[in-house]
């Protein structure tokens, strides 16, 4: 009888565990950055439900322009870049995920005008900027209690591409950490050139060493894939995807996939869904909208498969990490529109929720701990 009831009560408590942890697998908090010129203030956290796509907001921060946020490794902390002229910055938070709280640490002012994306390095050392106005990459310290301090390395560009109205001058769009950490990979669409740095500089990085792409693509974002073999980059001005093969800083290209076929010249966001089996691609200007493409697992070449439009503008997108929803920050419909990935497919559904904010431009998650 004695081992019985004790039988009964290991299993009881085990289930209630695993149903814990299922619950708070679908709770998520959401940090969507905005441009602020409207009627947005900042940075909103949202409580969202992955089952039901209800999406409670939590709170409002103030910033100016907070176009691009990250959270560091351990998501102790987030960083965002003030996306405004010469008085650009880096701003820095406290980030708590059981109190759901984002509480101010400093700012930084940038020397490089118009950061529009950021990236924390392996370990918290520091965060680099991709300065598009700047055509610069600034390199920020990350001090003990999550800081930043005032940038220790500058490196600006000279150049300019084929289209006189695009491409004048350098415009740095993108930063991103190879996934062993030993290189940074930044994207220049005023010169079609991609730069690489190794990750071994006691203060930062090595020089950049440049990498020339096909003239007037406009390259903009970059995805790696987890094994860090293949490196997926949209370009904004072409509308292509160019898949390359990757191998300690060496990019070797070995396909071109056209993803705009609107020529709109406004491609923008690029992301693989959790599995890799998918690749996504925003599109914006005209025809706006998600395209999705099916990725061979073994040779990383990639094969278009459909589009599902979008309200205006999309530009950053998020996949959850269970890859069943996007998540896309559409900035003209002030709105953070939903859908639901089928996972045969890779393909959307329009879920028909979606979460009103003014100009929304980048969105993160993590998993809630309430």
């Amino acid at each position: 009888m004695y081992k019985g009831f004790s039988s009964f009560v290991i299993f009881f408590l085990a289930m209630m565990q695993l149903t814990g942890c299922s619950s708070r697998s679908e709770e998520l908090i959401l940090l969507a950055g905005t441009y602020t010129e409207g009627d947005s203030r900042g940075i909103y956290l949202y409580h969202f439900n992955t089952k039901t796509l209800e999406a409670k907001l939590i709170s409002e921060t103030p910033a100016d322009n907070p176009s691009f946020l990250t959270l560091s490794d351990g998501e102790q902390y987030v960083y965002a870049v003030s996306e405004s002229g010469n008085r650009s910055a880096v701003l820095s938070y406290v980030f708590s995920k059981i109190n759901e709280t984002l509480e101010p640490i400093n700012m930084e002012y940038s020397s490089g005008a118009d950061p529009c994306y950021l990236s924390v390095s392996p370990g918290n050392r520091f965060v680099v900027t991709a300065d598009y106005s700047g055509g610069s990459i600034n390199v920020f310290p990350i001090l003990k209690n999550g800081a930043v301090g005032p940038a220790a390395q500058t490196f600006h560009f000279e150049g300019c591409g084929p289209d006189s109205l695009r491409q004048k001058a350098p415009h740095l769009h993108c930063v991103t950490f190879s996934p062993d950490g030993k290189y940074l990979f930044a994207t220049d669409l005023g010169t079609d050139r991609i730069y690489v740095c190794e990750n071994d500089h006691p203060n930062g990085l090595t020089r950049p060493a440049a990498i020339q792409l096909s003239p007037g693509s406009g390259p903009r974002h970059l995805v790696f894939n987890k094994e860090g073999s293949m490196l997926y980059l949209i370009n904004e001005l072409s509308g292509n995807v160019t898949v390359f093969k990757h191998n300690r800083g060496k990019l070797h290209e070995i396909q071109s996939v056209q993803a705009d076929t609107c020529q709109a010249r406004g491609s923008a966001d690029i992301h693989l869904s959790p599995d890799g089996n998918y690749l996504y691609a925003s599109t914006r200007l005209k025809g706006d909208g998600i395209v999705v493409f099916k990725v061979n697992k073994t040779d990383g070449t990639i094969e278009k498969r459909g589009y599902h439009p979008t309200e205006k503008h999309p530009r950053n997108f998020l996949i959850t990490p269970d890859g069943k929803l996007m998540l896309v920050a559409c900035k003209d419909g002030g709105c953070i529109q939903i859908f639901r990935i089928d996972p045969k497919s890779g393909l959307l559904t329009d879920s028909g929720e979606k979460i009103e904010v003014d100009s929304p431009v980048c969105i993160r998650c993590t998993l809630s701990q309430l």
